[in-house]
């Protein structure tokens, strides 16, 4: 917006929602008919200046006057709710401010402690921070692999959804910018993925187990989809045990922001939803979807629609979740709300209709169970991982001949990982 000489932005005793950032001109703050300030910007400075960031936290009354003394005044604005919208509370925002806050953790400070796990793009490793004794999971993506596939913006948009998110979702603590490698230091859970804890114990059918990590898992969609993420990418490998047994999403390379619908098919076959699959635009409601395969995959051993080939498993995708055939395990309760999540038409599944995930929440399936401990990390874990140390791999089975080879980096010149 532009604004001239003598127009008042902000005037005292009115009611704000909303924050300015002036990046071209001057403004006078004047308070009860005095200058109590000023704030100055220029855009050949490449400077800019922000305020009435209160008016994000609460409704209250502007304490001054903002008027422009410049000949003209190059203003930005942004109410409560669209920024609720695009970034989460302010609130929210601060607390994880404040829970970052302490010295940065520099790599040259970090020591290699073992391998984690390995993609196609790169590896997760265990390190050590030398002067504090914390360890961290190093998560390193190939620039070259990057490039060669085109998943810059993606990169880059896992980092600024990391930077927004907390709770029950992995904690990003530093990036860092290699020469031939972009590396997220992250939270580590040592408890090992949830997919081969379940093979390696045999909990599959357990419902005292399915209940608690779908429980969590349904706190990281809550957390995700407040900011408008959907993570599109869920599976009993994308979910890990601490080593208190506590469940933590992880891997937001598939994740996205998105107001209205996205059209990009991404994720695992045996979790496609309808959508994704005709490409008519897919929304917060495919993560819901998505539950349902998890809730059916834990409970039976293998999700409702598996084939042999991706065709095969789009076909019966399309043919609905009543064309499958449910094991007992899956009957009752439990295929009441697979049910209920595995709907076709994706508006109709249960945390999409009015009162969104509280409907899940109060489900017959999860009689008994209580919400408020479970947020607060009081409900005792269903399983305890073993784990010796913070230095314990055992959890873990990646192999060195798993690990990717480089694909060498040549800069192209265009910057695209400056803000990394």
């Amino acid at each position: 917006m532009q604004f001239k000489r003598d127009d008042e932005i902000i005037r005292q005793g009115e009611q704000g929602n909303a924050f300015y950032i002036l990046y071209e001109g001057e403004l006078d703050i004047v308070k009860d008919g005095a200058k109590i300030g000023d704030i100055k910007a220029s855009s050949s400075h490449e400077s800019a200046m922000y305020f009435g960031e209160k008016a994000l936290l609460k409704s209250d009354v502007r304490a001054a006057t903002v008027k422009v003394v410049s000949s003209t005044a190059k203003v930005l604005t942004l109410d409560r709710e669209k920024f609720n919208n695009l970034l989460g509370s302010l609130e929210n925002l601060m607390a994880r401010s404040d829970a970052q806050k302490g010295p940065k953790i520099l790599r040259k400070d970090l020591t290699k402690i073992g391998l984690l796990g390995c993609g196609g793009f790169g590896t997760v490793e265990l390190y050590e921070h030398t002067q504090t004794g914390s360890t961290y999971a190093m998560k390193a993506l190939s620039k070259g692999y990057i490039v060669k596939t085109g998943m810059q913006e993606s990169v880059m948009n896992e980092k600024f959804i990391l930077m927004m998110t907390n709770s029950d979702i992995i904690k990003l603590h530093e990036t860092y910018n290699g020469s031939q490698s972009l590396y997220f230091l992250l939270e580590c859970a040592l408890g090992g993925e949830l997919y081969a804890t379940y093979n390696r114990k045999g909990l599959h059918g357990s419902e005292k187990h399915c209940k608690y990590y779908v429980a969590g898992t349904t706190f990281a969609f809550e957390h995700l989809h407040e900011r408008n993420v959907i993570y599109r990418d869920l599976k009993p490998e994308n979910l890990l045990l601490t080593e208190k047994g506590h469940i933590k999403l992880t891997d937001m390379g598939l994740a996205k922001f998105v107001i209205g619908k996205t059209y990009t098919t991404c994720g695992t076959p045996d979790y496609f939803a309808p959508e994704l699959i005709s490409s008519t635009g897919h929304t917060k409601a495919i993560d819901w979807w998505t539950l349902g395969v998890l809730i059916f995959e834990l409970m039976s051993g293998h999700p409702p629609f598996e084939s042999a080939y991706p065709m095969q498993i789009y076909t019966k995708v399309m043919k609905g979740i009543n064309k499958v055939t449910i094991p007992p395990k899956c009957g009752g309760t439990t295929g009441e709300l697979i049910k209920a999540l595995l709907k076709s038409e994706p508006g109709e599944r249960l945390p999409m209709k009015t009162n969104g995930s509280e409907l899940l929440k109060t489900h017959k399936f999860f009689s008994g169970f209580d919400w408020g401990k479970m947020k607060s990390l009081q409900v005792e874990p269903p399983y305890k991982p073993v784990v010796k140390s913070k230095k314990d791999l055992a959890n873990f089975c990646a192999r060195k001949e798993d690990m990717p080879k480089q694909l060498e980096y040549h800069d192209n010149g265009t910057g695209w990982d400056k803000d990394f």
